[in-house]
């Protein structure tokens, strides 16, 4: 049977199963019925893995390969007012005599080809045929030597096919806009297509990328990169290494914790894998023997913040979507990815650290005040890692998902996962009681948090709220052992709730801010009001859904004002954490000035604070009157 036949079976005893049953689909058909397969999960474009970022993803890929073949220096990007989009790469153009196959019929390609595309990230076949199908409109044309073919479909079905002659430079043009009825009350964010643009730029040094007439291009590959993205300032210049097949920066800063940023072929492996593990084990073994002491490697990768990108024949990812590497070899049956970056890495950075007493002797002095860190609160983190452990086994603080109950280490970062953070008991039951108990773990603070501002990583320990959502998130020695891919704080629609909500985040951004960074971490919106009469009820999110509501529904409608999330029954809650789950993400970037921001709000400067309050006091009126 091949792999694009679906079989439909009805395992009732009363209907037969006959030749009837078995069906096939065309290649679309088989798109458009298993989306999953292809891109992931569909989304509405809250998240920068939803599947139409993939989609333009799926489209550059094919333009960036153009680049890497020297073939076109320019990419045209362009989102238009009805969410439409179209590019436009300045390569060689799809061969006009296969074009239409090309974007249609699956596992049709030139990338099978290792001579034309020896390094591609994409080798299956597939992306491009996924946007066609999963697009209600999409359009393609190949310019070649004066000759222009384009084809019109709309989700995957051919619709027009032409060819004219031109006077175009050579390349391919795409346009698509994704299918509504698949992708719900999708919107693409700006800064989500930026992101993606400028990490396809600091790979592809020299590629010019204009994104709705905004130039984006990147002269210091992943120097540029880090630069772009460090929210804390490096204690030395960036070392910037490149190789054959691969490249590495890194730096350390003050911060807490590890910072990593990895690609393979371009393609930005958000997950990891092989390579990131390799480059983890190897950057601490070789600075360990370069200083020549019997230093822990986690003191040594403390405040680290670093890039890897390689690239490698055919690659093996762990999904369609490639934010993950498999492989385990360079190329088919040659050197391992662990030996090839070992080997780089050893020799390279070794010379460079014999090279540059200047950097070594700022990383010693940051090595060994983590060192001695480590060390003090040595007592401590034994005695909270026990606490922590009889607490995840008798208490009721974390109540997990049915995803880790079996397994506590987690079997990997599965995408429906989450946990809430919430206070109170009322507001945990609520919460509890509503949750989809498979993939929607609870885990309940007893009053406010410690203002953790200012403060060294032994609070963490010495804290009992802060020791056990440590444990329960599995964040200890980083995040690649997170348990759940959304962490949501949960707290009340008033003063109080706002305040455990910055508590809780200072506490991320203190000791681990790539959970931000990495776009773990939401607010949970839940409605301020219920608007209702006897025909309908409409739950309101701001004062002016609020007024909206009140103007549909007509005279006197019942309101009520929630002050708490214990004030909403179980019944109403399950609405509200459901499929459609108002959250806002938590997103940390340098021009966010975090160091002066929680200095101001968080830190000890009370009398500063108190005077900003009187200046910007609002009294507002009863919004429920």
């Amino acid at each position: 049977m091949k792999e694009n036949e679906l079989i439909s079976v009805n395992q009732t005893n009363t209907t037969a199963y006959t030749d009837d049953n078995i069906r096939h689909l065309s290649d679309m058909e088989h798109v458009r019925t298993r989306p999953g397969m292809y891109i992931g999960k569909l989304g509405d474009g809250s998240h920068p893995e939803d599947g139409i970022y993939v989609l333009l993803k799926e489209v550059l890929d094919n333009s960036i390969d153009e680049f890497k073949m020297q073939a076109g220096k320019k990419i045209e990007i362009t989102v238009d007012e009805n969410l439409r989009i179209s590019v436009r790469d300045y390569g060689r153009g799809i061969p006009q005599g296969k074009l239409v196959e090309a974007v249609s019929v699956l596992n049709t390609g030139g990338k099978y080809d290792s001579k034309a595309f020896k390094k591609s990230v994409g080798l299956n076949g597939v992306g491009v045929k996924a946007v066609n199908a999963l697009s209600s409109n999409f359009e393609v044309r190949s310019y070649r030597e004066g000759k222009m073919r384009q084809a019109t479909f709309s989700k995957g079905n051919l619709k027009s096919d032409e060819t004219h002659d031109t006077t175009e430079e050579n390349g391919t043009y795409i346009f698509f806009e994704p299918d509504a009825s698949l992708f719900l009350n999708y919107s693409f964010r700006p800064e989500f297509i930026e992101t993606m643009l400028r990490n396809y730029t600091y790979l592809n040094t020299g590629l010019s990328m204009i994104y709705n007439g905004q130039r984006i291009i990147s002269r210091n590959g992943l120097v540029d990169l880090l630069n772009d993205n460090m929210t804390a300032n490096g204690l030395y210049p960036i070392v910037h290494l490149k190789g054959e097949d691969i490249e590495i920066a890194f730096t350390h800063t003050g911060q807490y914790g590890e910072e990593y940023y990895s690609f393979v072929n371009g393609q930005h492996t958000t997950q990891g894998g092989t390579h990131q593990s390799a480059f983890k084990e190897h950057i601490a073994r070789t600075i360990k023997e370069f200083f020549n002491k019997n230093q822990d490697y986690t003191d040594i990768r403390n405040g680290l913040v670093a890039a890897i990108a390689i690239n490698v024949e055919e690659p093996l990812f762990e999904s369609q979507t490639k934010i993950k590497l498999g492989s385990t070899n360079m190329t088919p049956g040659g050197v391992t990815v662990n030996k090839y970056v070992g080997d780089f890495i050893k020799q390279e950075v070794d010379n460079f650290l014999h090279k540059h007493a200047e950097v070594t002797e700022a990383m010693l002095q940051k090595i060994q005040e983590s060192e001695k860190e480590r060390k003090a609160i040595a007592g401590v983190t034994k005695l909270a890692r026990e606490r922590a452990k009889k607490a995840n086994l008798h208490n009721r603080k974390l109540r997990d998902c049915r995803l880790h109950l079996n397994d506590p280490k987690g079997k990997g970062l599965e995408e429906s996962s989450c946990i809430f953070i919430t206070e109170g008991d009322s507001a945990s039951g609520s919460i509890t009681k509503s949750r989809d108990v498979n993939s929607q773990a609870v885990f309940s603070l007893r009053g406010k948090p410690l203002n953790s501002y200012g403060l060294t990583k032994k609070v963490v320990y010495e804290n009992e709220e802060f020791n056990l959502l440590q444990a329960a998130l599995n964040i200890e020695d980083g995040i690649e052992g997170l348990r759940y891919n959304k962490v949501i704080v949960a707290t009340d629609a008033d003063v109080d709730g706002m305040h455990i909500r910055l508590l809780l985040i200072t506490f991320f951004l203190q000791f681990f801010p790539d959970l931000i960074k990495k776009g773990h971490v939401y607010i949970l919106q839940t409605p301020l009001f219920r608007v209702r009469n006897k025909k309908k009820t409409s739950y309101c999110y701001s004062d002016e859904e609020r007024v909206n509501a009140i103007a549909e529904l007509g005279p006197s409608p019942e309101i009520t004002r929630f002050k708490g999330l214990g004030e909403i029954s179980p019944d109403e809650f399950k609405h509200f954490i459901g499929k459609d789950m108002r959250l806002e993400q938590v997103t940390l970037k340098k021009t966010d000035a975090v160091k002066e921001l929680l200095e101001f709000y968080m830190g000890k400067n009370t009398m500063e604070r108190q005077n900003f309050i009187i200046n910007n006091l609002v009294i507002e009126e009863d919004l429920a009157s």
